[in-house]
């Protein structure tokens, strides 16, 4: 490579550097009550971790509000491993996920920026299900047996009569949230009359079993357009979800069949209402096969979460699917239906997507995030936050970087007394070592921790070895009485072999840190990684530009100051 393309090369990389250690703001779409507005969001280049700069505690336990759990040591030792998977894919570096006696789970988080999140993300347990809703009237069946139950409840049952007029969903509520699910290619779509005279067939079991309104229960819910579904006015859902948790009331239920909320209000009007659905107690597959969730932007749907399930999980939800076309397929996530039920229009095999509707795209990658990680597998609840300051203490944190800037300019004393010239052209190419290490770790987003930096000054080291062998070598050549081009060229050229080996070893061994390692272990091997490269890049490419650069301006009588 010629001398001008070197120098460009070396000033882009320079440029580049700065770009990725440069803290800057950048402009994002966000949603805040109810409306996308544009937020700033402020970039730090290199943030500290727990032993520099502290962060956020959390102590998870297992919920037992809703029923004990047996065996609890063994739950929270499966709950630690979704746990840490669930934190290494939120983004946070340098965390700390460990348990803490036998029914405890420490989670500790550097510069956390967003509190909120990451507790909500730690605490989803994300158990998805598919179930069909039912389409035989069970419930408006048991309507008259719910009813007389509730009215055995005495004082529960006088409750406020529902406010404003029965629902009646418009075709563009109906519509809104349909289409959750990607056909599968592999087999061909039904025809569109095969698909009206399912849903005509639905349509005409669901006119069949009316409800009565009369009853305390009856007369707060209202019968949607699809099998199985009913609306209840915002304002009487307490009342109806207080009447289903009784027992009186849970037995009078259909049998086989299960109700799931909404997770969404729906407008009709100038009233809210949130639906419920009656579904089939026996989910036709569930999350236990999804491999992979991504979080993708449609144009008609909005926000939506793309999924992938294995091979057995696409055969599984092929057949299920097979036998349920033109049924409608709701998609339960934590006992919550997402978005409304759609209609099963052909077999689907192992990809589909779940509608967010207006939610952020935050939310999507959050939901995703939990999905990849897997569900939980007991409900966990946070029994202690607090914010924590660094470790280490600030005096530990002063006198290690004083060490480290002591053991840099004891370096760069060592090498231009020793090498003279040629120990100040490989300082140069050492201030542009560190640069480039900041700037690879930078756009990594490492978390500088005190590992981290002992590994950063070691790798310093390794970087002024390999000019150490470079060196050695060109004086050998000088001694043998070549000249100062050809020694250059010879000492660079022999030296090679020996610096390969050697920063290869040392890659190998930070690479096996990085893999079986955790914590602040993990971040000596990243340092340590980012700074060979480095030490590779200055060692060889840039010091030799600095010998060409020297070599241009001189003649080859002259001697090298080495």
């Amino acid at each position: 490579m010629s001398l001008k393309y070197r120098i460009a090369l070396i000033v882009a990389l320079v440029a580049a550097s700065f770009w990725a250690l440069f803290p800057r703001t950048t402009v994002e779409r966000v949603k805040r009550n109810g409306a996308f507005v544009l937020d700033t969001v402020k970039r730090v280049p290199l943030k500290r971790g727990l032993d520099l700069q502290g962060g956020m505690h959390l102590a998870l336990e297992v919920d037992e509000s809703k029923g004990a759990v047996a065996n609890k040591g063994e739950a929270i030792d499966r709950a630690l491993k979704v746990v840490r998977t669930r934190i290494d894919q939120f983004g946070v570096s340098e965390p700390v996920v460990q348990k803490a006696g036998s029914n405890r789970i420490i989670v500790e988080l550097p510069g956390i920026d967003d509190p909120q999140r990451a507790m909500d993300v730690v605490q989803k347990s994300a158990f998805l299900q598919f179930q069909i809703t039912d389409k035989t009237g069970a419930l408006a069946k048991a309507l008259p047996r719910i009813d007389a139950a509730v009215k055995s409840l005495g004082s529960l049952a006088a409750a406020p009569a529902a406010k404003g007029a029965p629902v009646t969903p418009t075709d563009s509520a109906r519509g809104a949230l349909q289409g959750l699910f990607t056909k599968d290619t592999a087999k061909a779509a039904k025809s569109d009359t095969s698909k009206k005279a399912a849903v005509a067939a639905t349509d005409s079991t669901n006119n069949d079993s009316t409800p009565p309104t009369n009853g305390a229960f009856s007369k707060l819910i209202q019968q949607g357009q699809m099998p199985g579904e009913y609306y209840v006015a915002a304002a009487d859902v307490p009342t109806v979800q207080r009447y289903l948790s009784q027992p009186a009331v849970q037995a009078a239920l259909p049998p086989g069949k299960v109700l799931r909320w909404a997770s969404d209000t729906t407008a009709a009007g100038t009233s809210a209402y949130r639906a419920f659905y009656v579904v089939d107690a026996r989910p036709i597959i569930t999350g236990e096969y999804l491999t992979d969730a991504r979080p993708n932007q449609d144009a008609t749907e909005g926000t939506v979460v793309e999924f992938t399930l294995n091979n057995e999980g696409g055969r599984r939800f092929r057949n299920e699917t097979a036998k349920h076309v033109g049924d409608f397929m709701a998609i339960v996530l934590d006992s919550l239906v997402m978005g409304r039920p759609p209609v099963i229009q052909s077999a689907i095999g192992t990809h589909g997507q779940i509608t967010l509707g207006g939610r952020d795209l935050q939310a999507a990658q959050d939901l995703a995030l939990v999905l990849r990680a897997g569900a939980l597998p007991v409900p966990l609840k946070i029994a202690e936050v607090r914010n924590i300051g660094p470790s280490l203490g600030a005096d530990s944190i002063h006198a290690s970087v004083r060490a480290g800037i002591i053991a840099m300019v004891l370096v760069v004393l060592i090498m231009v007394i020793y090498y003279r010239f040629s120990g100040f052209l490989a300082v140069i190419g050492l201030a542009l070592y560190v640069l480039y290490t900041l700037a690879a770790l930078a756009g990594f987003d490492a978390t500088l921790t005190l590992p981290g930096l002992a590994g950063f000054v070691l790798s310093i080291g390794i970087a002024v070895d390999a000019n150490v062998l470079i060196f050695e070598r060109i004086r050998e050549e000088l001694d043998r009485g070549k000249s100062a081009r050809l020694a250059i060229d010879e000492g660079f050229r022999h030296a090679l072999p020996a610096i390969i080996d050697s920063n290869v070893s040392a890659a190998l061994t930070a690479a096996v840190l990085y893999q079986f390692g955790t914590g602040p272990v993990r971040g000596f091997a990243v340092t340590l990684l980012a700074g060979i490269a480095a030490s590779m890049v200055t060692a060889i490419f840039v010091v030799r530009t600095f010998y060409m650069i020297w070599l241009t301006r001189t003649t080859d009588q002259q001697a090298l100051s080495i």
